[in-house]
Parts: structure tokens; sequence; C-alpha cells
């Protein structure tokens, strides 16, 4: 298990150092403007963060395949928006994810495999295409797309860091207090929907 998390994790930061090699000025702005997207917004950072905590709580291959499901399917839903496609209720889309995720996080219930990855690849639709939606003009695709899911996947990565560090501390109580915080998320996105 956590030569798994540190296998994911060493590969994220050799992605990382790749991508800043390439000295192109649009490359470099692409992958700086990709990377910066997932943190300006608050419902794409709850959200990465509680698709990292489902896959703690589902654990087992959960823990790879969930995330990855979302990178995957958050990068269809880029590519869709760079070639002028469209996706319906996309800011509804977002906001929605904040509130199921953080849901599914509160009940903290085993889900079947394929049932986990489906439920974040169609949540990952609306961030990708939100993502590259906004992909400034100047900006190279792939590099823009790389640095959001390079931005995504330490998202995820932290949200598996802090299930196993609450773990860590106190084995018996950390379920509940990842509960207590899917149940902030959810309510986070509620507040979200409302303002």
């Amino acid at each position: 298990m956590n030569r798994l998390f540190f296998s994911v994790a060493a590969a994220g930061m050799l992605l990382a150092t790749s991508a800043f090699a390439h000295t192109g000025g649009d490359s470099v702005h692409g992958f700086a403007a990709g990377f910066g997207h997932p943190f300006a917004g608050l419902d794409h950072i709850l959200a990465m963060v509680a698709v990292g905590v489902l896959a703690a709580q589902q654990g087992g291959k959960a823990m790879a395949y969930v995330p990855a499901s979302f990178v995957v399917m958050m990068l269809v839903g880029g590519f869709v928006a760079m070639v002028g496609g469209t996706v319906p209720f996309v800011e509804l889309g977002i906001v929605g994810s904040v509130i199921l995720l953080g849901a599914v996080v509160a009940f903290g219930r085993q889900m079947p495999l394929l049932g986990a990855m489906a439920l974040v690849g169609v949540l990952a639709i609306f961030h990708g295409f939100a993502h590259g939606l906004e992909m400034p003009v100047n900006a190279e695709g792939s590099q823009y797309a790389l640095g959001f899911a390079l931005a995504t996947t330490m998202l995820h990565l932290a949200g598996l860091g802090l299930s196993f560090a609450l773990k860590q501390l106190d084995e018996k109580m950390a379920p509940m207090a990842l509960r207590i915080g899917g149940g902030a998320v959810g309510t986070a996105g509620v507040v979200l929907l409302v303002l």
C-alpha cells in the first residue's frame, strides 16, 4: 500500500520536472496556467481532495483506479471543450460534484470498484470541461492539459495522504473524522450552490 502511494507521488514529481524542462513560452505558460486552474476555485479543490478521501475509504485497488478514472475522464472533458464541444450544466455539475462526493464520503459506505470509478468519472467530465473552456488563447493544449492533470493528481494525493495521516494518528477515530469532513465538504457545496 505504502509502495503504491509513494510510486504515484514519485511519478507526479517526475512529470512536473519534465514539464518544467520545456522552455518554449507558450508551453511553459500553458503548463503553468493548467496547473494553476484547479487551485483557483474552492469547488475544484474540495471535489479533488474528496476523490482522494473516497479512494482511501474504499481501499485496495480503488486507491489507484478511482483517482485515475477521475483524471482520465477530466482530460476527456477538457478535450471536448478545447475542440469546441459542449457539455450541459457544467457549473451545476461542478457544484453538484462537491455535494455528491461530500455526501458519499460522509456516508462512508463501500462501493463496487466500477461504481466508484463511474461516479467520479462522470463528475470529472464537468471539471475537465471547465478547465478546457478556460484555457488561455496562447496556451499550448497538451501542456495545459498536463498542468491541470498534474494539479488534480496532487489534490487526489492530498486526500489520500490526509486519510492515511488521520489513520496513523488515531485508527479508531479516523473513519468518523473523514465522514465528518465529507459532511463539511457536502455542506460547503450546498453553500456554493446557493451563492
